[in-house]
């Protein structure tokens, strides 16, 4: 299926779905970021394994496994605009390989586990020292 038909899939999913999916973004986000783990350790496993019919067939899960959260992160997107990033990553699945798409998704995914508050890491900053007066 190409790009147009995922991601019209998606729409149609996310639109089908909305009546009876939880009101809550982040419960939907967090369950397709579920997915998203069970992909990425799929996709691990076949970059390791030496056999090449296993390592396309689990490379083929690993994908399918993104494939299955895309239309769970466009309901949640629906329901909350922050989880949009989290919908067009997973909607690229069809044009990117996984390896391309892992860093954002691993981005947008701990967002989700992280109530959807995701706090950039500030840099270490040492105390300063009380100033001295006198010289």
């Amino acid at each position: 299926m190409g790009a147009w038909g995922v991601a019209g899939t998606a729409v149609a999913m996310a639109v089908g779905l909305g009546g009876c999916a939880d009101s809550n973004g982040l419960a939907l986000a967090r369950q397709a970021c579920q997915h998203v783990e069970r992909s990425f350790a799929l996709y691990r496993a076949s970059v390791a394994d030496p056999d090449p019919a296993r390592a396309s067939a689990l490379a083929a899960s690993a994908e399918e496994e993104l494939r299955t959260a895309l239309p769970l992160a466009a309901v949640a997107a629906g329901e909350a605009p922050q989880w949009q990033a989290l919908m067009t990553t997973l909607g690229e699945t069809s044009s990117a390989p996984e390896s391309e798409l892992i860093p954002a998704l691993r981005t947008q995914c701990a967002e989700a586990e992280s109530n959807g508050l995701l706090i950039p890491n500030s840099p270490s900053v040492p105390p300063t020292a009380p100033a001295t007066s006198g010289s």
